[in-house]
């Protein structure tokens, strides 16, 4: 398979918003070392969806996009955004004040992995050697990024593994939008999934952390005000773009460059200690989106030919 113009720009675009926004969201609920403070998770997350639902609504109105959902596809939508987005958003978001930005990236992007057992086990994909190579080599970058943190991690297990859990939703909401037949345009589809998604955030929030709500300070609006526009009225519907127009395995293998930006802006901006494992990690993630998009040899070299 070829990546198109288009979604090369859209997979450059969406790996240095979703990379950079790692760090950006612990600025926003943990502050930095020098300057921390406690912001309500999942407040937090539900502000940003709040504020980026009418950027989105204004671009799709613009791009003179249906929002219109009949009744009838109200609950396959919602079944689309219980392991597409509400289960990962709920999760991570509660997950990430007890990890650093960089290692609850790579426990999020344990996504691929997730996602090419989640296609053999019940959408009877079959996997390339090559694909398989590409996978393999995902998970030993994982399992080197995460070399130096098992002594951190095992002070909070449960958000080690809620990461874990989040990440295997998703991997599955992936194949599930992939196969969607709803009759739905599918930038209107994101739309639905992340207002849904924000009533969910909404409510959790008003229940488990109005007694702590407070004015947010302006690091903290400021990681609202990315996550608004950057991720909720761009990524999110970039990302569903990538998912229904490559393979699975290829869709989600090929953004596994953001964790590795993650963990890099959260060393650069929140002092997050390195190790030789992150450098190697890099030109292991660098092979295994290579394993999956770019052209098989014979394919190359038969262009032109007689």
């Amino acid at each position: 398979m070829r990546l198109t113009a288009r979604q090369t720009w859209v997979l450059v675009l969406l790996t240095l918003v979703w990379g950079l926004n790692w760090p950006v969201m612990k600025l926003g609920v943990s502050g930095t070392p020098a300057q921390p403070h406690t912001y309500p998770p999942l407040t937090f997350r539900a502000l940003s969806m709040l504020g980026g639902l009418p950027v989105l609504a204004a671009a799709l109105v613009l791009m003179k996009v249906s929002l219109r959902l009949p009744r009838a596809q109200i609950g396959p939508l919602l079944q689309l955004a219980l392991t597409n987005m509400m289960i990962w958003h709920v999760v991570i978001i509660s997950a990430l004040p007890h990890l650093s930005s960089g290692r609850a990236a790579i426990l999020g992007y344990t996504m691929p992995i997730f996602s090419a057992m989640w296609g053999m086990a019940v959408f009877g994909d079959r996997l390339s050697l090559r694909q398989w190579l590409g996978v393999a080599t995902a998970a030993l970058g994982v399992v080197l990024l995460l070399a130096h943190e098992f002594g951190r991690l095992s002070g909070a297990p449960w958000a080690a593994t809620a990461a874990l859990v989040a990440a295997c939703a998703w991997a599955y909401g992936t194949h599930r939008l992939r196969r969607t037949t709803m009759p739905v345009p599918l930038l209107a589809i994101g739309f639905w999934m992340t207002a849904a998604t924000a009533v969910l955030m909404s409510a959790l929030a008003l229940v488990l952390e109005s007694s702590r709500w407070q004015p947010p300070t302006g690091i903290v609006w400021a990681s609202i005000v990315y996550n608004a526009i950057g991720v909720f009225a761009f990524a999110h519907v970039a990302w569903f773009y990538l998912a229904r127009t490559l393979p699975p395995v290829a869709s989600t293998l090929s953004v596994m460059l953001i964790p590795v930006l993650g963990t890099f802006s959260g060393a650069l901006w929140l002092g997050e200690a390195l190790h030789w494992q992150d450098y190697a990690a890099v030109l292991l993630m660098v092979a295994a989106i290579a394993s999956v998009v770019m052209p098989p040899r014979a394919a190359s070299a038969g262009v032109g030919t007689g």
